[in-house]
């Protein structure tokens, strides 16, 4: 079995890592290249750097500090924010990040997730999607930053992304985004069910539990967080020894001293 991924978010403000609750009551947290090298050295398989605000401001996403965290850790990373072309993909793929991570723009422009996928590989093309439950208990698709929602159901839009060339998923449960209570199994289960891409969960870690949650539950390949992270309140090393402990595989924390 292949070893599940522990993935730090960081969110991006205007060269700033903030965080928030359900995409509201933003506040500071630090320096994007100081956290990607703290987490780095703490035993971080993978991070995401999403430009939160590039798309609702209509901007390109800053690529200083991708070119930064680049030449400062050797692990991994994931860029979005504000991705709207191939030549946007191919511009943060230059500046060093490994994979670029598509929201909006795919949802306006299916396409470019084709056009990304042949050009680069879909191993590069991640597929972001933050999604709300309605009140028939499905899910709807949002964009620019959760701001704004969309027609689309969350699983077929994952199912028809997959089909363009997503070779990865990411899906955001709105409802849970920073509330610390936990994953949304459900969602996920329909996603891992859906797709045979990879699936990382986020929004809602807050126990350790809640990550052998997602991992045993709904299977799915990476668990991602932000505030439990950001302020120390859950390691990652003691997170990987539990995680271990449960019996899932990870990549061993102390390699990474």
């Amino acid at each position: 079995m292949l070893t599940k991924r522990i993935i730090p978010c960081l969110d991006v403000n205007h060269g700033r890592v903030v965080k928030g609750r359900r995409f509201e009551d933003i506040r500071d947290v630090d320096d994007p290249v100081t956290l990607a090298r703290f987490y780095r050295h703490e035993g971080a398989d993978e991070l995401v750097f999403y430009d939160i605000t590039a798309s609702s401001e209509a901007r390109k996403i800053s690529l200083e500090f991708v070119q930064k965290v680049a030449e400062q850790i050797d692990i991994p990373f994931c860029v979005g924010g504000g991705v709207e072309s191939l030549e946007d993909v191919a511009t943060i793929l230059r500046h060093g990040a490994d994979k670029v991570s598509i929201n909006t723009a795919a949802v306006k422009n299916p396409g470019l997730l084709s056009e990304a996928a042949r050009k680069f590989g879909s191993q590069c093309v991640v597929l972001s999607m933050d999604v709300k439950r309605n009140a028939e208990g499905r899910y709807d698709v949002y964009i620019k930053g959760g701001r704004e929602k969309t027609s689309l159901d969350a699983i077929a839009w994952a199912i028809e992304g997959v089909r363009l060339g997503a070779g990865e998923i990411v899906v955001n449960s709105i409802d849970e985004d920073g509330m610390k209570k936990g994953y949304d199994i459900a969602l996920l289960q329909q996603m891992t069910t859906a797709v045979r891409v990879p699936v990382i969960a986020s929004g809602g870690a807050g126990t350790i539990p809640h990550f052998i949650e997602a991992i045993i539950q709904a299977d799915v390949d990476g668990v991602l967080a932000a505030s439990v992270f950001h302020y120390q309140e859950i390691a990652i090393r003691t997170l990987k020894k539990a995680l271990a402990d449960a019996g899932v595989p990870v990549r061993h924390w102390e390699e990474s001293t």
